[in-house]
């Protein structure tokens, strides 16, 4: 994702090159003192060798900090077409668009999802000049989208809907009715009117189908109008100021004891374990805890002693039952994804208690949240957007919020990902670990894409869960014991058996 143009490529290259010519065209002398021979501004000519490979660094990033401003400020408009026969799947509600109604419910259960996106023109991280992500953090941005959702479900009422989503009306997406469809019983689907003739399938804009405001109130918008103030702080968490608990700073700080840094790109595995870093680290998620699953498997009696204190005498004040948020780092394929594994995902994406999946194509994340067919539906971080001071009072939730569902193909889906759970209490997460063993187990491959087991990491020769290890290996294994095999070092990379 660091692209960057061959022209400032080319000046970079230059630069550097001039300084080493320069740098022995110096004197014997000056030579001698830069190899470590005591002088008396010996000191001063190191530092300012040592400045120099900082410098270009930091002309490297401004370079290419202005070039993704460029290529991400912008983006072209295009509607995604929907078709009325298939349902809409969005993790866990599903919506059939034959009708306004269900067109109107769709657009507001779409909108109401959290949008982060890259930001220019916040403050420099720390130890760098960078003072964007655009090109690099959109992993990190998918990350914050997924812990959001989590985070919405955790602390709004049940099918929260945002309430100014009505008020986006400038809503990319069509309907259309596929050519002569008819139900099983032979009677043709019903449409809208056609907007061509009648041999090309019909399409209605969604402007039309949906009305701006809809006259009709939701039973629970009282319940949403109360719950804003919860949605407007929410947001504030994922600020790009370094206070922010879950903001860009904060997670490339924490990525830095997992080996990457600002300007890096950052996998789907190692975003899991920022993630559960910064919510172990910070208090504004109350009762909440992640755990990231060990080599694709979820160890039932881990998540028990995350989630039940009583089970750890440690902190015996504390007696509620956290909730939880499930990561499992996965890999559904080689070099591409293995279509046996594409009915696993939809039926992943159809449970309540899934918050959607990251991953995308290579060294271009997205965020699933549901499918329609064979396509994907996702939110998209690649959009450079101004930084919104999240610390003023009334800041605007607008840019927070996407008003353009966009679809890829299951084929183009990276096979490196993370997909995500959530559960309230005890008995969700029992729920949980039942309904997500029936939907992996659907595919036609010999082994699931995880597991749950019975047990701790540490009975079968891994880490506990509070450990610092930042990129498990992936090793797809049914239940039993776990064998060694040996494996590359990058936290990135999988076993296959």
């Amino acid at each position: 994702m660091n692209s960057v143009s061959p022209s400032a490529a080319q000046y970079v290259g230059l630069v550097m090159q001039d300084e080493q010519v320069e740098s022995w065209r110096q004197p014997p002398l000056e030579r001698q003192r830069s190899f470590g021979f005591r002088t008396p501004q010996a000191s001063d000519s190191s530092r300012e060798a040592a400045r120099e490979p900082d410098e270009m660094e930091k002309v490297k990033a401004k370079l290419m900090s202005a070039w993704n401003n460029v290529k991400y400020g912008w983006t072209i408009k295009t509607k995604t077409s929907f078709n009325k026969v298939s349902p809409v799947t969005i993790l866990g509600h599903s919506y059939l668009l034959n009708s306004e109604d269900e067109v109107e419910r769709f657009r507001r259960d779409f909108v109401s999802r959290i949008w982060l996106t890259y930001r220019r023109e916040f403050p420099p991280l720390d130890g760098s000049t960078w003072t964007t992500d655009c090109g690099w953090g959109c992993m990190l941005r998918s990350g914050q989208m997924l812990l959001a959702q989590g985070l919405v479900v955790h602390l709004m009422p049940r099918d929260w809907a945002w309430p100014d989503a009505q008020q986006l009306t400038d809503v990319d997406f069509e309907v259309f009715r596929p050519r002569s469809p008819v139900r099983a019983g032979g009677v043709p689907i019903p449409s809208f009117g056609s907007l061509r003739g009648s041999s090309t399938p019909e399409k209605i804009p969604a402007s039309s189908q949906a009305p701006k405001f809809c006259p009709r109130k939701r039973p629970d918008s009282a319940k949403d109008q109360q719950a804003e103030p919860i949605h407007s702080k929410l947001i504030t968490w994922f600020g790009d100021q370094p206070p922010a608990p879950f903001g860009v700073h904060q997670l490339v700080e924490i990525g830095k004891s997992s080996g990457k840094k600002a300007g890096d790109w950052y996998g789907p595995s190692i975003v899991a374990h920022i993630l559960r870093k910064a919510v172990a680290k910070n208090s504004v998620a109350q009762n909440l805890a992640v755990y990231v699953a060990q080599d694709c498997t979820v160890y039932k009696e881990d998540v028990l002693r995350l989630c039940d204190p009583s089970l750890t005498p440690a902190d015996p004040s504390n007696q509620a039952w956290k909730s939880v948020i499930i990561l499992v780092p996965v890999r559904l394929g080689g070099e591409a994804l293995n279509p046996s594994y594409i009915e696993c995902v939809k039926n992943i994406l159809k449970l309540d208690c899934c918050i959607g999946v990251i991953g995308g194509k290579p060294k271009h994340s997205l965020y699933f949240i549901g499918f329609q067919d064979d396509q994907l539906l996702y939110l998209d971080p690649h959009l450079c957007q101004p930084t919104v001071d999240v610390a003023q009072a009334d800041f605007s939730l607008e840019s927070f919020h996407c008003s353009s569902p966009k679809k890829m193909p299951f084929s183009r889906m990276d096979p490196s990902c993370t997909i995500g759970f959530y559960a309230k209490n005890k008995k969700d997460f029992e729920s949980l670990c039942s309904a997500v063993s029936t939907a992996i187990s659907s595919s036609k491959e010999k082994y699931p894409i995880f597991t749950f087991v019975e047990g701790q990491g540490q009975d079968y020769g891994l880490e506990g869960p509070s450990s610092n290890h930042s990129g498990p290996l992936a090793h797809i294994l049914p239940p039993g014991p776990l064998s060694r095999s040996n494996t590359r070092r990058s936290s990135e990379e999988f076993v296959f058996l």
